[in-house]
């Protein structure tokens, strides 16, 4: 039985997707049952890297997911629109679907399969986060069994790739993304990287399967990584951590709860913590459950063969089962979408973490008393407070808090910013 599919995009995964079907010697036998009927594309101008028979390629999107032949559509165009609708069309025709595309799943997820589910079909996407590395399926599968406390992660390459970068060299953020740029590594417009937009379309997935319950995308905390100087970034080293942008999902500790953290944002990681050597493009994610305690995913986060290598996984999932079951077939629950409720999240305000504060300071008596009798005034109490030198006339104070509740400390904040002696406070970064 020979299975057709039809991919939307040939960019970079979808050439990476094609070479991996079209060469199926040393692989899987089960690829030598799946063939490309169609091939949907912006242009046919453009020079490809595969060789198709002739009328396979086509600008014709909707002829792709109309086709009654094809069983598979799979999605790899990016972005919201025509992804979207192209996805959802393909569902109506009772199709099966496989996507790269984070963000249109973590924007419009809950249409989307519930779509998927009153027509039966599967929705995979183990290519949306984490390029090549398997956890998508093993949050659904193998971790099943678990109550998963946390699941906290290094999930965007080109953040990771600045960040490791600012640290080795000493260099600012502007010069380190300007030469990642030139490298490849950013896009010529960063901000769904460098703002954290990327990261937070992922969490938000993988929260959602991690804690059974549908996640809005709106309701993740989000802050990129433009603020973070290379004097944060050696204060840090001096204090016994690395900076990375984190991108974390948190439940209730010690109860069942549907309430959960979910937020993105740049976090001082101590030297000895597993996510602290990701470095390069790499990415990590860290589950923590119960009874498993922690395990690590962790590799190429991007790229052609890491992300084809997770399309096609899902590709044989979907034709697996169709092999075995047939056209028509009850939905696997490990593979398929079965919660229907939203998560309950924590507003950042209410959330109790740790913090990491750098002030410019007048170089007056007494100004470190005020900043302890402020912050203690507000309940929050300080693990350490360091001067650590001057920038011109003025000094250069650093603080590190006790676990605080974070509107308890931006509340301090704002009174510390009244006050005579203070000139700015250029950072302030959660502490893992």
């Amino acid at each position: 039985m020979t299975v057709k599919i039809g991919l939307l995009g040939l960019g970079t995964v979808g050439t990476g997707t094609a070479q991996i079907l079209l060469d199926p010697t040393g692989r899987n036998p089960l690829l030598q049952d799946i063939n490309i009927s169609k091939v949907g594309v912006r242009s046919l101008d453009k020079p490809r890297q595969v060789q198709l028979a002739p009328g396979v390629i086509t600008t014709d999107l909707e002829t792709v997911v109309n086709d009654p032949e094809i069983a598979i559509v799979v999605e790899l165009l990016g972005g919201i629109e025509p992804a979207r609708s192209l996805i959802l069309q393909a569902i109506a025709q009772k199709k099966h679907v496989v996507t790269a595309n984070k963000a249109v799943i973590a924007r419009h997820g809950d249409e989307i399969y519930s779509a998927a589910n009153e027509a039966g079909v599967y929705v995979l996407l183990e290519a949306a986060v984490g390029g090549g590395i398997p956890i998508i399926k093993p949050l659904k599968q193998s971790l099943g069994a678990n109550r998963i406390s946390s699941i906290i992660g290094i999930v965007n390459g080109t953040t990771n790739y600045i960040l490791t970068k600012m640290t080795s060299a000493g260099a600012d953020f502007a010069e380190v993304l300007t030469e990642a740029q030139q490298l490849g590594y950013a896009e010529a417009d960063p901000t769904a990287d460098v703002d954290g937009l990327d990261a937070a379309d992922k969490i938000a997935i993988l929260a959602s399967l991690g804690f059974g319950g549908r996640v809005k995308r709106e309701d993740v905390y989000c802050e990129g990584i433009r603020q973070v100087s290379a004097a944060d970034i050696t204060y840090a080293d001096q204090l016994g951590f690395v900076i990375k942008l984190l991108a974390i999902a948190k439940g209730a500790e010690g109860e069942i709860s549907e309430q959960l953290q979910l937020r993105v944002h740049p976090t001082l990681v101590p030297k000895d913590h597993p996510l602290a050597n990701i470095n390069g493009v790499s990415n990590a994610v860290l589950v923590e459950g119960s009874p498993l305690g922690q395990v690590m995913f962790f590799g190429p986060g991007a790229g052609a063969g890491p992300t084809a290598s997770a399309v096609v996984s899902d590709i044989m999932n979907i034709v697996a089962i169709l092999k075995s079951s047939g056209l028509t077939t009850t939905l696997d629950p490990l593979l398929s979408c079965v919660h229907q409720h939203f998560c309950q999240i924590t507003p950042i305000e209410a959330i109790n973490t740790r913090f990491y504060a750098r002030f410019l300071t007048k170089d007056l008596p007494g100004v470190i008393g005020h900043l302890g009798t402020t912050f203690g005034n507000h309940q929050v109490s300080l693990e350490s407070v360091v001067q650590i030198g001057f920038q011109g006339e003025l000094a250069e104070i650093v603080v590190v808090t006790h676990y605080v509740c974070e509107g308890n400390f931006r509340t301090a904040l704002d009174e510390i910013r009244t006050l005579e002696a203070i000139d700015s406070i250029p950072s302030i970064l959660r502490v893992l």
